[in-house]
């Protein structure tokens, strides 16, 4: 063993994770430094070990970076837990075995496809001084990676030309997959991730990403490589096997969904649209165009830039509120009827309806789901083309209220499925291939929407991965027809409410980042599966449902990659309300849903008792999500004050912890020291933003919320007092709001 095998050795030993776990980073080092093929990566690994990182070091070769929901996924860097060009080329000779395997003999062809991200090492863990050959590397080089390996074993390969401007989204690549007949897709992309974030998602030939025990097969295929075999990207185009995607393609996808309209004379709408540095101008983008929208851009985020520069936080999820504010200021400046948005991959869509203010307010997953579906039903219903039995596909995690809906209308409701659009399509391969799912008869033109929380919808069996453009023509269509009647999407979504009743929906997650977190994660799991919480701020849990158990609705475990999907404990409640946890399958985190709702008020109730029933279900939904946070964090030994809980989501939970043991006090000692005269508010400020730059991008705004928390629970805590010391506390608390908010022109927007 070498000085520097020795010296991780020993710094290994004093971190808190399972002794198996530091000997299996131990030996994949080894390999690391002493391998010819990895010899570029010497330096920074060297540099790595010399100033101590053990804790970056462990988590990049614990493991070999799991290969989970249809591929890998996960920060690019060095070692076998990082995507990088040794995991993705061995994902890629693990599909061809499992291609050659599923097809002997058939001649093979794969569409590949990639998105705008580049490694510039943000998170900054790296020596920018010393030799990194990750430093600067694309989705477009990860793809040429993989078009080698293909095209070493025999494989055709269709991608886009060499000097191609443009992009193929994912819901793009499913549809290119059966449009073209091939045998498999990949996708180099890491979706809504952090910018220093990649992966590659791998689909069979229906266009969709395999479902347990076939996912399985294949990783068990991924796991058993050790060698590759590849060319490099001149040799593999000299081979003759790869091929430009044919524009027919695109031309076919676009037409297919601007014939998803229901209202083609409904049309006369302003949208605003925000591909946040994405692919979604060539889908949702032109979609809209397409169909005679007018499309306002977010010129700052129009560009593709995976650096994402211009979104907050570099966060450019739809599911985040803030990813939208560029949107929203542009819409109050143009009137738009609406904000949309969508991920850098162009599967997800954000929404923002105009309010009778004139400003915006931001839309759930789950209220676009509503929204899609209750309107997609309706119209085909007026338009004489409703099914005789339409058929409407969600996730257990999305809202139940789409269960009274689909029945107003005759419908049935498949809406069980486990996280992930691979579960809605396996439920359309099953209808086209067998005429029926489970229990349900159906045909593929019963199919109106597949729908899922996290801003996933699908309107077409065309394709199998959700499409934000079909759901972005539906929405903008409803859009204009409210403009027509005076009325906003807000009012169509009130109509919903008061007649099917209110359903509050909070989702939160919780990022453990590293081999610690990771424990953390699944001790939390184990503890709650065997251990529920009798009752959740003070209401009873009368049924905890732990999807292992294979007596119950998802059957006997199928793989290794089932128990990971079905890794989900459900409670219901004595008031409705339900509850679900589960650790994430593509981050480092775990996922809680939460559900509440309200009885129907009647389609004749006024806005003042819509707007109570609102606010007291929303209130009773946070004090819920708060209280399982809290016993949740407890079984871990964690126990955070409730301003903690208002921090950004994208905070991980040592980050949190940081905030309230040492940000908050520093910050009011030093407000405390400048009014005794020591110092200035600028230089209390800039200690702030100091303290605060390893949380993130836009630091201020990840723990706004957060900061206003404390100080309106401190306003309380002396409100009445007149003593000299609660004079002091309010200044203080006064001081504390000025210099945290006042550089930055007002609080922020709610995370």
């Amino acid at each position: 063993m070498d000085d520097f095998q020795r010296r991780a050795e020993r710094g290994f030993a004093g971190l808190q994770v399972a002794e198996s776990l530091k000997q299996n980073a131990l030996r994949a080092l080894a390999s690391w430094l002493t391998e010819d093929a990895l010899t570029p990566y010497r330096a920074q690994l060297h540099w790595l070990i010399e100033t101590e990182c053990w804790s970056l070091l462990l988590d990049g070769f614990y493991r070999v970076l799991p290969f989970g929901t249809g591929g890998r996924r996960g920060p690019v860097g060095i070692g076998p837990n990082r995507f990088n060009p040794w995991t993705l080329a061995s994902s890629v000779q693990g599909h061809v075995a499992y291609l050659q395997e599923r097809h002997p003999g058939a001649p093979l062809s794969v569409v590949i496809a990639y998105d705008v991200r580049v490694f510039q090492d943000l998170r900054g863990l790296y020596n920018p001084d010393l030799p990194n050959p990750l430093l600067g590397m694309t989705s477009r080089d990860f793809a040429r990676t993989a078009a080698g390996v293909y095209a070493a074993h025999g494989i055709a390969v269709h991608m886009l030309p060499e000097d191609a401007e443009t992009y193929i989204s994912t819901p793009e690549l499913s549809y290119a997959v059966r449009a073209l007949g091939a045998s498999a897709g990949l996708n180099i992309s890491a979706s809504h991730n952090h910018p220093d974030d990649n992966g590659g998602k791998f689909y069979n030939a229906q266009g969709a990403q395999d479902v347990p025990p076939d996912d399985e097969a294949m990783a068990n295929k991924v796991a058993d490589i050790t060698r590759v075999k590849a060319l490099d990207f001149a040799a593999a185009k000299a081979s003759g096997l790869l091929s430009p995607v044919p524009p027919r393609v695109h031309e076919a996808y676009v037409a297919l969904n601007v014939a998803q309209s229901l209202q083609p004379a409904a049309r006369r709408a302003k949208i605003v649209f925000t591909p946040l540095h994405g692919t979604a101008d060539s889908t949702v983008g032109e979609v809209l165009r397409r169909a005679g929208f007018e499309v306002v851009m977010v010129d700052e985020q129009a560009t593709p830039d995976g650096a994402f520069p211009a979104v907050p936080f570099r966060a450019p999820n739809p599911e985040v509120p803030q990813a939208m504010a560029m949107g929203m200021a542009l819409a109050e400046k143009s009137n738009a009827d609406a904000v949309l948005a969508c991920d850098p991959d162009a599967d997800r869509i954000g929404a923002c309806s105009r309010t009778a203010e004139g400003a915006y307010r931001f839309l759930t997953g789950n209220e676009i789901a509503v929204l899609v579906t209750h309107y997609k039903l309706e119209q085909l219903q007026h338009l004489g083309r409703l099914p005789a039995r339409p058929l409407v596909i969600k996730t257990e995690v999305t809202t139940e209220l789409l269960r009274p809906i689909t029945a107003h209308f005759g419908g049935t409701l498949i809406g069980d499925l486990l996280v992930g659009l691979k579960y809605h399509a396996n439920v359309l391969h099953q209808i086209e291939q067998r005429q029926r799912y489970g229990a349900v008869t159906a045909t593929l033109d019963d199919f109106i929407v597949a729908v899922e929380e996290s801003h996933g919808i699908l309107v077409t069996p065309d394709m199998r991965d959700k499409d934000a453009a079909g759901a972005a023509l539906l929405l903008a269509e409803l859009a204009a027809r409210q403009r027509q009647q005076g009325r906003l999407l807000l009012d169509y979504l009130d109509d919903i409410y008061r007649r099917y009743g209110y359903f509050a929906n909070l989702g939160a997650s919780m990022v453990m980042s590293g081999a610690e977190g990771a424990s953390r994660i699944q001790h939390i799991q184990d503890t709650l599966r065997h251990s529920p919480p009798k009752e959740i701020a003070g209401w009873e849990v009368t049924r905890a449902v732990d999807h292992w158990d294979e007596s119950g609705a998802h059957g006997p475990l199928l793989s290794d990659t089932d128990r990971a999907a079905r890794n989900v404990l459900a409670y219901q409640l004595t008031n409705g309300a339900r509850v679900i946890i589960r650790p994430s399958g593509t981050e480092p985190k775990n996922k809680l849903y939460l559900e509440v709702p309200a009885p129907p008020l009647g389609i004749e109730a006024g806005d003042g008792a819509l707007a109570r029933s609102k606010t007291a279900t929303d209130a009773l939904a946070q004090r819920l999500a708060d209280d399982f946070n809290r016993q949740m964090l407890a079984t871990i030994g964690v126990d955070l004050p409730e301003y903690a809980f208002r921090i950004s989501a994208l905070v991980p939970l040592d980050k949190r912890l940081d905030f309230v043991e040492r940000f908050v006090p520093g910050f009011e000692e030093r407000v405390l020291a400048y009014a005794q005269g020591q110092g200035t508010p600028q230089a209390v400020s800039r200690w702030v933003d100091d303290q605060l730059a390893s949380y993130g991008k836009d630091a201020r705004g990840l723990v706004g919320d957060a900061v206003s928390t404390y100080l309106h629970a401190g306003r309380q805590q002396v409100e009445g007092m007149t003593s000299a010391e609660a004079s002091r506390r309010r200044q203080c608390l006064d001081a504390m709001e000025t210099i945290f908010f006042g550089s930055q022109g007002g609080e922020p927007h709610a995370t």
